[in-house]
């Protein structure tokens, strides 16, 4: 059983009891930012806006207008704009840039009297599995400081795992919101495309890229969810399907609930105690009563290949636009505009994001095209067909979130295929749409937790919830950070 946590709704009946003020739980919060600020989990501490939405929330609670996510303190990944706030994406390139609006979902969440106390570190641009290649150096997992916390939404992960916020946003274009979450033994949820507006989220790879939550309890998620999602007319691929409520799932029966199990989730490269974790979990689940049914996706394989692909295009395309001429950073050690655009791009990204750019410039570039790009877009409707074959029989699939357990800081980092490889259980269901969570249940040998994911049908989110609601409350275990949090 898990141990008790301190989630939005403990913190929401402190409040109600006069136990606890939002200033006060903002203040508790800021000096355990100031404590683990080894863990280099944020680039900016917004201290006195805190206090100053702290102090209005306060207020509204007391007159009884107070919005739904009143007593929320979360943080933002530092690639979503937030208005008068510095944006880097972890990046030298956007030095010294502040946004002059905000994002849809900071908005949504700031009209629900969420408190935002700062911005999170990330691998730049969000490329990264580790969060290693960010311009403001490596976040560490505050379960074991020499690990990683994965990437790239790893300051995120790191600050709620470490109990410095109770949730926070990132963003997941093939696994950036899921690994992270994974390997710091938290809850994250990546939507469906177009479930939650991408306005005002800086551009990785457009089709792909997804803003999700990550937190201390799946209930959270859900919360978060119910705020941020539905159409936005300012993103048009953001979809104008109907936002169920989603805390109406999270205690539901989940007897006869039909599971699939890909059997290419358990080929080699699986580490072994992930696997029998795992394997012991669905055991546990199919004594539950949940209809356990073995399924294969057979394309899934090639889905890091494809994702290389089709995400550096994107990438190569988007990322054109930083030349130092409107805004960042800008070389001055130059002779001229194309000298100029040259050395402000060469010293102003990072080793990784010049090689996705380098390599997707080359998989658009004539004679190339057809080879590689266009061959990847059909391979990637091959994977999505092979999800929908597997949920005309199944209610969702389950399986590992990550190969592996959370490595060790600088063991990937010569070795790129290997690092593209922490992806390989999440980029399919990205490629595919898919909405998928993960949740912790339980640890290795060395005390580190393993991830559980859970991938349900294009806006199957309450379904994800309500099975993993479940698993919460009977299966996972406590995964302890090093680091104390708030009580």
């Amino acid at each position: 059983m898990q141990k008790k946590r301190l989630d939005f709704k403990t913190v929401r009946e402190k409040i109600q009891t006069g136990d606890m003020s939002c200033i006060g739980l903002i203040e508790k919060f800021l000096k355990q930012i100031n404590e683990g600020a080894d863990l280099n989990a944020f680039i900016s501490v917004f201290r006195a806006l805190a206090r100053r939405k702290a102090e209005e929330v306060d207020r509204k609670l007391y007159e009884g207008r107070a919005g739904r996510l009143a007593g929320m303190v979360l943080a933002v990944k530092d690639n979503i704009v937030m208005k008068h706030a510095p944006t880097t994406c972890g990046s030298k390139i956007l030095e010294n840039y502040y946004s002059p609006y905000n994002a849809t979902v900071i908005e949504r969440l700031l009209g629900e009297d969420a408190i935002i106390i700062g911005k999170t570190n990330l691998d730049e641009f969000g490329m990264g599995s580790s969060n290693e290649n960010s311009a403001f150096g490596p976040v560490k997992n505050p379960l074991d400081m020499e690990r990683t916390p994965g990437g790239s939404s790893g300051g995120s992960a790191a600050a709620v795992a470490s109990g410095m916020i109770m949730a926070a946003l990132g963003t997941d274009t093939g696994g950036s919101v899921r690994q992270p979450a994974a390997f710091c033994g938290v809850v994250g949820l990546r939507p469906t495309y177009g479930r939650v507006s991408r306005y005002g989220q800086v551009a990785f790879a457009s089709s792909l890229d997804q803003i999700g939550c990550i937190s201390k309890t799946v209930a959270d998620c859900g919360e978060i969810l119910q705020v941020i999602a539905g159409k936005d007319p300012r993103d048009s691929t953001s979809s104008d399907e109907p936002v169920p409520d989603y805390a109406s799932y999270l205690d539901r029966d989940i007897q006869n609930v039909k599971v699939g199990l890909p059997r290419e989730y358990f080929n080699k490269g699986l580490n072994d105690e992930v696997r029998a974790g795992v394997e012991k979990t669905v055991d546990v689940l199919s004594q539950a009563g949940v209809v356990i049914q073995d399924v294969s996706l057979p394309h899934v394989e090639f889905g890091i290949a494809t994702y290389y692909l089709i995400a550096p295009a994107e990438a190569s395309s988007n990322l054109a636009r930083y030349d130092g001429i409107r805004y960042g950073y800008r070389d001055m050690n130059h002779s001229g505009l194309q000298a100029m655009v040259a050395e402000t791009r060469r010293f102003g990204f990072g080793n990784e994001v010049k090689r996705r750019i380098m390599l997707g410039t080359y998989v658009l570039s004539a004679g190339y095209y057809d080879a590689y790009y266009l061959k990847a877009q059909k391979v990637r409707t091959l994977i999505r067909q092979d999800y929908q074959r597997a949920f005309a029989t199944c209610d969702v699939l389950i399986g590992p979130t990550t190969p592996t357990t959370a490595f060790k800081l600088g063991d990937k980092l010569d070795d790129p295929l290997s690092m593209y490889l922490s992806d390989i259980y999440t980029v399919s269901s990205a490629l595919a749409g898919m909405p998928s969570i993960t949740i912790p249940i339980g640890n290795d040998s060395q005390a580190l937790p393993i991830g559980f994911q859970i991938t349900a049908k294009p806006f199957g989110e309450g379904e994800l919830l309500g099975l993993a609601s479940w698993m919460e409350k009977e299966l996972v275990e406590e995964c302890e950070p090093s680091k104390g949090g708030v009580e």
